[in-house]
């Protein structure tokens, strides 16, 4: 088993930068895929980003390429989602969650080892 631990969160104003940090502990990290998904209240749980055992490849959301990218290095056990320019849609509380072989990276049902969350509040 893996256990994830996210930070990094806060309250920030739109257009403000975030970068939050997965940090696992336990099995070997390279082991797994890393995603991010997000939960605004009232909504339901959404995709923002993957990446691979390596991180030779990932994936954004589409709300959100060209302002969030998605890193790691295995050697710190740790995957990074850097989010600038912030907006107000963006406030939720974000999960970082990973899996060996997930079955569909974007669905979050695929990922069985979950962080505790992270809130993100941007005001507008």
């Amino acid at each position: 088993q893996v256990q994830l631990v996210e930070s990094g969160g806060g309250l920030v104003q739109a257009g403000a930068s975030l970068n939050l940090s997965c940090t696992a502990s336990g099995r070997t990290f390279s082991d797994y895929v890393v995603g991010w998904f997000r939960q605004a209240r009232g909504t339901e749980r959404e995709f923002v980003a993957h990446i691979s055992w390596s991180g030779t490849n990932s994936r954004l959301a589409d709300a959100v390429t060209g302002r969030f990218t998605i890193s790691r290095d295995n050697a710190k056990n740790t995957v990074w989602l850097q989010m600038n320019n912030l907006k107000f849609e963006d406030t939720a509380v974000y999960y970082c969650a990973a899996d060996p072989r997930p079955a569909v990276w974007v669905v979050g049902s695929s990922y069985n080892y979950w962080g505790q969350g992270t809130q993100v509040t941007v005001s507008s």
